[in-house]
């Protein structure tokens, strides 16, 4: 669900990264889980007070108040939390609730219900007008075809990270822009802006010789970056992974809605297939249209040992139970429960994810990006995907919580 880049213009472009997603696809019913009726340990408080990123906006809820919460089965969200336990369990916030979920040996369903009731307190995201709604979206992890030598029919490269890109890290000087980093490269004694998609492409940064691998279609590179994570299969039938390893600092821009505005596309078409469906259909215009989103995404190689790509939070993300969110709202690694529809339906989606992943498109409290996993269904389900929905955080027992 993984790499990908939130970014605001400065001087210099000021720009809050992530990493991406995948695990096996969870799909059909739950399985039956036995009842137990062993008493869940409830955390003690954290022992140590370090106050974590302010996080809001919040609205006090309760168990009753999440439609849908006794139908999901924890059960398949709990290897995803235990996943996050493993980057969060140093945290104070999260040392007591993470020791007691290690001592469960798979837990029954009704066990968890009580380990999340007892041990966490929901709380539910609104908007700063009040609201309570916002944009569900959805991503996948793309497979597509390259080389390690670049030839006639693989000739687009997958850059890694240039030399002269420089990343600083302002948060220790301005504690309120935490997690914020500048991103420029050096222009004399200046530290200018780096270089946007159409000069990287044009062959005006330093890339030469961070090719990873060459692919064969610009616009499903082009969605690779968008997606921040994926799969190469190579002529030789190796399979690699790669992962999200930095940005260039600018902001993403939607080239959907762009072609919606232009009148290109009507917008109930403006998809990832509708998309590529207009470039196959004027490949004159395209590299324009690429051009319009100047955020470039630069690559890692990842070991082929990993279960799928890595999320923000540097852990593997989990299909259909990672999502990707706005972490000045969200926490990453905290559960949330979030109540949607499945891609252009009315069918109710209503789950327990884990906040794994952040993304460059993802701004808002309630705001979320799904990750459905790697293969055909789970392009064409998160290619599909703009629903409404509504999100619940679910935070430890005396979790530290700022105005």
């Amino acid at each position: 669900m993984i790499r990908r880049c939130a970014a605001l213009i400065a001087v210099v472009t000021l720009a809050a990264c992530e990493t991406l997603p995948p695990d096996k696809l969870v799909s059909g019913p739950p399985p039956a889980a036995a009842l137990t009726s062993t008493p869940v340990p409830v955390a003690p408080p954290p022992t140590v007070e370090v106050p974590p990123a302010p996080i809001s906006p919040l609205r006090a809820s309760s168990w009753d108040a999440i439609p849908g919460w006794r139908d999901d089965n924890p059960q398949l969200a709990w290897s995803a939390f235990v996943t996050s336990c493993s980057a969060l369990k140093n945290q104070s916030a999260w040392q007591s609730v993470c020791s007691v979920a290690a001592a469960f040996n798979e837990p029954a369903r009704d066990t968890l219900y009580r380990f999340f009731e007892l041990n966490f307190t929901p709380y539910q995201l609104v908007n700063p007008d009040g609201s309570d709604s916002g944009l569900v979206t959805g991503y996948y992890e793309p497979l597509l075809h390259g080389s390690r030598t670049r030839s006639t029919r693989y000739r687009y490269p997958v850059y890694g990270v240039p030399e002269d890109l420089l990343v600083i890290d302002v948060g220790e000087l301005y504690p309120e822009l935490k997690n914020m980093r500048l991103r420029g490269r050096l222009e004399g004694r200046r530290v200018v802006p780096y270089f946007n998609r159409a000069q990287i492409d044009e062959g005006s940064a330093a890339v030469a010789g961070k090719e990873i691998v060459w692919v064969e279609d610009a616009v499903e590179l082009f969605f690779l970056q968008i997606q921040g994570s994926g799969r190469v299969k190579l002529d030789s039938g190796e399979t690699i992974l790669l992962g999200y390893a930095d940005q260039n600092g600018y902001p993403y821009r939607s080239i959907g809605r762009l072609l919606v505005d232009r009148g290109d596309l009507p917008l109930e078409r403006a998809s990832m297939q509708g998309i590529k469906a207009w470039a196959r259909q004027n490949p004159a215009k395209l590299q324009d249209l690429l051009n319009y989103n100047a955020s470039y995404v630069f690559f890692r190689e990842l070991s082929p040992d990993l279960p799928g790509p890595l999320g923000a939070l540097g852990v593997p993300l989990t299909a259909r139970r990672s999502i990707a969110v706005d972490a000045r709202h969200i926490p990453l690694g905290a559960p949330v429960f979030l109540a949607t529809t499945m891609p252009n339906s009315r069918q109710p989606l209503q789950r327990l994810m884990l906040a794994q992943d952040t993304g460059g498109a993802i701004r808002g409290a309630v705001r979320a990006d799904f990750f459905w996993g790697f293969g055909d269904e789970a392009a064409a389900l998160a290619g599909g995907m703009r629903q409404t929905g509504k999100m619940w955080v679910l935070l430890p027992k005396d979790y530290p919580l700022q105005n």
